[in-house]
């Protein structure tokens, strides 16, 4: 028992989690894999019913007698994404998500985001930290998870739709578990950002002999071992969203889709395989909107519920990538067999390595150290 109430917490400005290594994508990757791990265990929680909860966002309507009310335009969200993990970390946080798609009219990017990190126990702020990075990098690292167990070992070819910072983080996953790539092939809505991307490449990643910039999402897909959809855009009917079509797809590849994203007919077989990051998330977020849920919700893991739904997918055919990182169930099987793997994101991801760059911050001296209280004025 201490008399002690006094509680101080640190700031993480965007420079300051880059100094406490937020941007080791090596290190992040292994840090979602550990997350897995738990969360295959059972040692989390998350929002919802069924603590599989994405999070809790705040709608606006089509029309409002208010006219100061923000308009539900494209990406527009206003989120909070609560999670507990235990093992290692045994920490709680919130991550506050803003995001409109029209922020980059203003130079701004579409989401601007905050993490707040938490004692598990007491509930007090340890941490307040930019999340931008930590978002972007988590969300990255989560593929890079995927392709480590489910790629081909001699992957050497990424296809990419969206050169910006997902399609960032993503390659840098891959390239992080898959050291023999060395062509990137990418397919982005204009020139500016194929250029960034291009600049970024040559400047981080020497082993990359080939970028190819390509105009057809058959060309992105076509030849690659490993593809990934990264781009947003518009959500309310699947079929403007990109599609992966089975004849485009080379035996043995590994798809990873965190973004919009369709499939066709050939690719409902079941001999595609079809991997989650965790099934409870799609469920909760299948229990949480209107159906066809895809509608809403534009990642492929939830057109697998809706197929799950209409009875065109059974449920042993959706494979957990928590249960293989366990070794409970088999990676990739063969050279041939073709693997999609849908990516949701996840709070506890951001509780995970939110307490990884927290603890580098505390143990190298970096941040501001802020007062709540020496004692509280309420108790």
């Amino acid at each position: 028992m201490t008399d002690n109430t006094r509680i101080d917490f640190l700031y993480l400005s965007e420079q300051d989690m880059i100094r406490a290594g937020v941007t080791d994508m090596a290190s992040c990757v292994d840090t979602m894999e550990e997350m897995f791990g738990l969360l295959y265990q059972g040692d989390y929680r998350m929002a919802g019913a069924n603590n599989d909860s994405h999070g809790a966002m705040v709608t606006f309507p089509e029309n409002s007698p208010f006219p100061t009310m923000p308009k539900p335009t494209a990406d527009r969200r206003l989120m909070a994404m609560p999670a507990y993990l235990g093992g290692s970390f045994c920490t709680a946080g919130v991550k506050w998500y803003g995001s409109n798609i029209a922020n980059r009219q203003k130079g701004l990017p579409r989401s601007i985001l905050m993490f707040t990190l938490n004692d598990a126990d007491t509930g007090a702020p340890l941490a307040h930290m930019s999340a931008n990075l930590l978002s972007a990098y988590r969300t990255g690292a989560v593929p890079g998870v995927g392709a480590r167990h489910l790629a081909r070992k001699d992957s050497k070819v990424i296809g990419l739709l969206g050169p910006g910072v997902m399609g960032k983080t993503a390659v840098a996953a891959f390239l992080a578990v898959c050291p023999q790539i060395d062509t990137i092939k990418v397919k982005g809505r204009g020139q500016r950002s194929l250029d960034n991307f291009i600049s970024w490449v040559a400047a981080t990643w020497p082993q990359i002999a080939t970028v190819k910039v390509v105009d057809t999402l058959e060309e992105v897909v076509r030849g690659s071992d490993i593809v990934t959809y990264c781009s947003s855009g518009e959500v309310g009917d699947p079929a403007t969203y990109p599609i992966v079509k089975r004849e485009w797809v080379k035996p043995g590849a590994f798809l990873a889709m965190p973004a919009l994203c369709n499939i066709d007919e050939g690719m409902e077989q079941p001999e595609v395989r079809k991997v989650l990051d965790n099934t409870g998330l799609y469920h909760a977020w299948y229990e949480e909107v209107p159906k066809p849920a895809h509608h809403t919700i534009p990642v492929i893991g939830v057109r697998f519920m809706d197929m799950l739904a209409a009875g065109q997918l059974a449920p042993e055919q959706l494979e957990d990538i928590g249960k293989i990182i366990a070794g409970d169930a088999p990676g990739r099987l063969n050279d041939e067999e073709i693997i999609i793997m849908s990516v949701g994101g996840m709070p506890v991801e951001d509780v995970a390595w939110g307490t990884v760059v927290y603890r580098n911050a505390l143990a190298n001296n970096i941040g501001v150290k802020l007062n709540l209280w020496d004692s509280p004025a309420l108790s």
